[in-house]
């Protein structure tokens, strides 16, 4: 009896060990597959204009510079004229090729086969596509257009150049943005492909003096060490551009004013 009794014992402590060996592993696996999702949760977690992922919470986004001192947009308030800026010299061909439109979700982006670009201060940049944001980024002295085109270049040392086109509203038609209008892909990741022939010259006002000033890419990963170049003359685009634009990307797809941290607004002649 005595002998059962030991038996019996030494197979519950048995038992009740292999359960404390196998529990912590059924834990441990739990929490690193609960670990996983999180961080897998993490990586999708992106960026957009409003809510929880909104600009205010785009510094919270792992590795980028949304944080930084030289950020984008700002206003325009008080420049310095300065006789050393040159013109911007525009090497656009009169038919370009548009190879496709792009509504990514949050913009509305134009793509070019390569070949048109722009110098400025002797270096080239490459013009990468252009898109845009309704209303405007950029305001000057308070004022926020409700339209801007933001034409993206890039050196072949990785420097972004970006020209800011202001829009504001005409009731006339205009064939330059009929033509556009007509390759709006209307849902989001939608791509349209166009190959057909554009003027990018038609979309620049006719005076191109500029403020310039160095900041950052408005949305994330927000890099710094982008050259802007704002026109001070607008465009005029037909309301029925503006309106195509507003039904097809993110309610005010624009981010707010950042501070210009002691940085310098310059104004070519």
């Amino acid at each position: 009896m005595k002998r059962i009794k030991i038996i019996f014992v030494i197979g519950f402590v048995i038992t009740a060990i292999t359960a404390c060996n196998n529990k912590p592993k059924e834990i441990e696996n739990s929490v690193t597959s609960s670990d996983s999702i999180k961080k897998e949760e993490h990586h999708k977690k992106h960026w957009n204009y409003d809510g929880e992922t909104g600009p205010e919470h785009w510094s919270e986004i792992d590795q980028n510079d949304c944080g930084g001192n030289a950020q984008s947009p700002v206003d325009i308030v008080e420049t310095e004229k300065d006789k050393t800026l040159k013109p911007i010299e525009f090497h656009y061909n009169q038919k370009t090729k548009i190879h496709d439109v792009i509504n990514n979700g949050h913009s509305i982006q134009f793509d070019f086969e390569p070949g048109d670009y722009v110098v400025i201060n002797g270096n080239q940049y490459d013009l990468k596509q252009f898109h845009f944001h309704e209303p405007a980024e950029h305001t000057i002295k308070g004022v926020r257009y409700p339209l801007v085109i933001h034409m993206v270049h890039k050196s072949k040392e990785g420097k972004f150049a970006v020209l800011a086109i202001m829009a504001q509203e005409n009731k006339k038609s205009n064939e330059t943005f009929e033509f556009l209008d007509k390759y709006l892909p209307s849902k989001v990741n939608d791509t349209v492909k166009v190959d057909n022939d554009f003027n990018i010259s038609k979309v620049l006002p006719q005076n191109k003096t500029y403020y310039n000033y160095t900041g950052s890419l408005t949305t994330p990963p927000c890099t710094e060490g982008v050259e802007w170049f704002i026109f001070k003359n607008q465009i005029d685009v037909s309301v029925k551009m503006i309106q195509d634009l507003k039904k097809i990307m993110p309610l005010n797809n624009f981010r707010n004013i950042q501070e210009l941290n002691g940085r310098k607004i310059k104004e070519s002649i």
